[in-house]
């Protein structure tokens, strides 16, 4: 019998315990609606990062095909991506000032320099191509050159990645409009004299 009961109390607990989780789980599942109501630019600002993290990330095989390759402007490409990545964060941020109207001037800069970050990946691949199906001398893409292959198809991911950031800006004010309508409040129990107490910060 004593051995029931602790078995009993046992799976009790843990049945408590399971819904403490849930309960955390759900309430940090609202907080973060909460936080993407009140910013949704965070959404494709997100994308633009893991964009520049994923260019950063696989840089090795970017600099060992400018090393061997060594085309015009192959170096000048490279780094032209890695400054207007990061100058496209600072005008990101200043386009959607927090709680203020969009930075119309700041979201065109920001949309020109992703277009230059892509208009130096596609050169950089052009010049890829060019080396390898040369007449003269062609570079070979062999088990030893294969960061030449990687290279190529990491750039186009490259450019992928920063164009679907580019459609979550312009489509912005539609999916913001989508969030918003999505329930976040806490309903309050005070022997129903309260409602639910709306904290989304909504106007």
């Amino acid at each position: 019998m004593a051995e029931n009961k602790n078995n009993k109390g046992r799976a009790e607990a843990e049945l408590r315990h399971r819904k403490g989780l849930g309960a955390w789980a759900k309430e940090r599942w609202r907080k973060f609606l909460v936080a993407l109501k009140r910013r949704p630019q965070m959404i494709p600002l997100t994308v633009f990062v893991v964009a520049f993290l994923f260019y950063s990330l696989n840089l090795m095989y970017i600099s060992d095909t400018t090393a061997r390759i060594q085309g015009n402007g192959m170096g000048l490409a490279g780094f032209v991506t890695m400054l207007f990545s990061m100058l496209s964060f600072v005008c990101f941020l200043n386009a959607f000032p927090y709680r203020k109207k969009p930075n119309v001037p700041m979201m065109v800069l920001m949309y020109a320099m992703v277009g230059i970050v892509c208009a130096a990946d596609l050169y950089y691949n052009n010049a890829i191509w060019a080396a390898i199906t040369r007449a003269e001398n062609p570079i070979k893409v062999t088990e030893q050159t294969s960061y030449i292959a990687f290279a190529e198809y990491y750039l186009r991911i490259h450019v992928i990645i920063l164009v679907v950031g580019v459609v979550l800006t312009l489509l912005l004010p539609v999916y913001s409009k989508w969030l918003r309508k999505i329930k976040t409040s806490v309903d309050v129990g005070d022997n129903g004299n309260m409602g639910a107490i709306d904290i989304s910060g909504e106007a």
